[in-house]
């Protein structure tokens, strides 16, 4: 198949500077996304009040589960995809997307189905207050009512990264954002629908997305194409999806469980408390995106150069990931320290909402360079396909460390209790996964063998 050249090839050139290149468009798309994000969080917040903005917060766990599996698949498909790209075989790079598009659309549906008729039951088993619950309800089953337009965007989304392209997800992102701040500002302000304008103004913005995206896909991919000719299932090539995918998925999951858990935790301690968690960890995100966006940049470079066998290059993608990590680190770290308060108040203008705010802020911050670090291991091994590892101790650390030392920290310690186990059982993690790392098991995963080079 003759491919045209809109794609990234990542195993050429000098390895900072192909980094860097596919990692700044990356970057911005992420925070466009970041911000997509929280555009609701803001608006609610500063429009409709404290009890709103911690039923969109309330939301975004729940709904993290319960798209958790889907995300999991999704990444052992681009990591399936990486792979097949850097080796050259193109015609299957078409089959594997198709068939992981076709999952995401019936997936989506599935989700969306479920989520609206559990909505209130999952809400009252996390313990969530009760003047919060009837907007938390609404908000979540308009929400939960567009995931397969959700799923289906971002998968076109992480495929097209998988194969080296960062500029038009980017762009994707960019005119999904405006749509949905523009939707939000209509549909709260004018049309006064409250929180349930706030989730009509996403599912609307992100089916927009969604239908440039396909259209561009269709349209300028041989690779992607996935018009109605173009829609084959191959079971053989999604089986390598779900068998790199399975372990992020169910790593997802548990993940996504596991902060269910802890919001129940934070729920105990009030309204107050669940409001600056939801909005203190929007933040945390973005300015944490740069480290994570090099270490998604890091997954594809090294599929790539896996697949074409290039180990050594690998080892030079995670040095200088490492090293920008420290540095970005520090700056975000400074960021917090001088300006938390402010960065709070752009959510909401209660005192005491704020002053939690900060104080999570402040002790996770203090671990933004251990996070960052875990990160950049795990980018590897994922773009080796080793995802096994890292599931194993995302659950350990989450479920036999985190939550536990959560409880017992808070009951001594309040609320910043909470803050400390997570920072502590991220640094656990950090440990285990650089031993691992070091170790080399990671390099006999890769699903292209020695063979298929040629």
């Amino acid at each position: 198949m003759k491919v045209k050249n809109t794609h990234t090839n990542l195993t050429e050139g000098k390895v900072w500077k192909v980094i860097v290149r596919f990692a700044l468009p990356l970057l911005i798309g992420n925070l466009l996304q970041q911000f997509y994000n929280i555009t609701d969080s803001i608006i609610v917040g500063q429009f409709l009040g404290k009890e709103a903005l911690a039923a969109v917060s309330a939301s975004f766990f729940i709904y993290y589960f319960i798209i958790s599996f889907v995300i999991g698949v999704g990444s052992g498909t681009t990591v399936v995809i990486s792979q097949l790209f850097g080796a050259k075989q193109y015609q299957k790079v078409q089959l594997a997307f198709s068939s992981f598009f076709i999952f995401m659309l019936v997936g989506g549906v599935i989700l969306s189905i479920a989520g609206i008729i559990f909505a209130e039951p999952v809400f009252r088993l996390t313990n969530t207050p009760e003047e919060v619950i009837p907007q938390a309800v609404a908000y979540f089953r308009i929400y939960i009512g567009g995931t397969f337009l959700f799923v289906t965007f971002n998968s076109i989304i992480s495929i097209l990264r998988g194969v080296g392209e960062s500029v038009r997800p980017m762009l994707f992102i960019l005119i999904t954002t405006i749509l949905n701040i523009a939707f939000d500002l209509l549909f709260i302000l004018v049309f006064k629908w409250g929180i349930e304008g706030a989730a009509r103004a996403t599912v609307i913005s992100q089916g927009i997305g969604m239908c440039i995206a396909l259209a561009y896909v269709n349209n300028t991919h041989p690779l992607l194409s996935i018009k109605k000719q173009d829609m084959l299932f191959d079971w053989k090539l999604f089986k390598e999806s779900l068998k790199i995918g399975l372990p992020t998925s169910v790593q997802q999951c548990a993940i996504a469980l596991g902060l269910i858990a802890l919001l129940g935790i934070v729920n105990s301690f009030g309204t107050n408390t669940l409001t600056a968690y939801g909005a203190a960890g929007k933040i945390d995100t973005i300015i944490t995106q740069a480290v994570l966006t090099l270490s998604g940049a890091l997954a594809a470079f090294c599929g790539q150069n896996i697949g074409a066998g290039k180990l050594d290059r690998v080892k030079k993608g995670v040095r200088f990931t490492m090293y920008t990590n420290i540095v970005l680190g520090l700056l975000t770290f400074a960021a917090v320290y001088l300006f938390g308060d402010e960065m709070m108040k752009v959510f909401t203008k209660d005192a005491d909402v704020v002053a939690i705010g900060k104080e999570y802020l402040l002790i996770i911050g203090g671990f933004f360079i251990v996070h960052g670090a875990l990160n950049v291991y795990n980018g590897a091994l994922r773009g080796a396909g080793d995802t096994l590892f890292p599931m194993l101790t995302s659950l350990i650390c989450l479920w036999l460390i985190r939550i536990p030392l959560a409880y017992y920290l808070s009951s001594w310690l309040g609320r910043s209790g909470i803050w400390w186990a997570i920072g502590i059982s991220i640094a656990i993690g950090l440990v285990a996964t650089f031993v691992y790392y070091k170790t080399g098991i990671w390099k006999r995963r890769c699903i292209i063998s020695n063979t298929d080079y040629n």
